[in-house]
């Protein structure tokens, strides 16, 4: 399936699933290698993150933990800039290294925010690990320890991504060919 449609837009297959699968190995190696010693707390961002952190979480091989949280700040195909946290966490993170699980770093902004709210709970470190990064959006400082892939600033679907709901059940992404 090379070219899907997803309601009122036409996608194009840009990153295969033994890709993804491919990078995930890699960066699991990384944490597996680099927080050995240190019990993290995998911290999954959704909805998006969920097919990444299934995959990420069956390489790591160290003792860990994972929880979740659910923030929004897309509406369509757009970052609206404003994020809203809508589940929380309910876990003491307190001197705790905690591995932010994301699909997509986009402008950044909802990480920052979440880099934030996560401040005022006293961590030991809070590392980044993102599927997916688009260098050229992002708009604040982050240091993204872990990222599997860097895209283009274009809008895809897949992998747990979606368009209004739509396209997170893909096994690979898909970018817009029609806005």
């Amino acid at each position: 399936m090379d070219t899907i449609q997803i309601k009122d837009k036409t996608f194009t297959i840009s990153i295969p699933e033994e890709s993804i699968l491919k990078e995930i190995d890699r960066v699991a190696a990384d944490i597996n290698r680099d927080l050995k010693d240190k019990n993290p707390l995998f911290l999954s961002v959704l909805n998006g993150a969920f097919m990444f952190s299934s995959d990420l979480m069956k390489r790591i091989t160290i003792p860990c933990e994972i929880s979740f949280v659910k923030l929004a700040s897309y509406e369509g195909v757009l970052s609206t800039g404003k994020v809203k946290e809508v589940i929380g966490l309910n876990q003491d993170i307190t001197d705790r290294t905690v591995v932010i699980v994301e699909d997509i770093v986009d402008s950044g902004y909802t990480m920052q925010r979440l880099l934030e709210t996560l401040g005022t709970r006293n961590p030991k470190e809070i590392l980044i690990c993102s599927l997916l990064v688009k260098p050229e959006n992002i708009k604040v400082d982050l240091d993204i320890k872990y990222a599997c892939i860097p895209i283009p600033n274009d809008f895809i679907v897949g992998y747990g991504l979606d368009y209004d709901g739509y396209g997170r059940n893909l096994n690979s992404i898909y970018t817009i060919i029609d806005k």
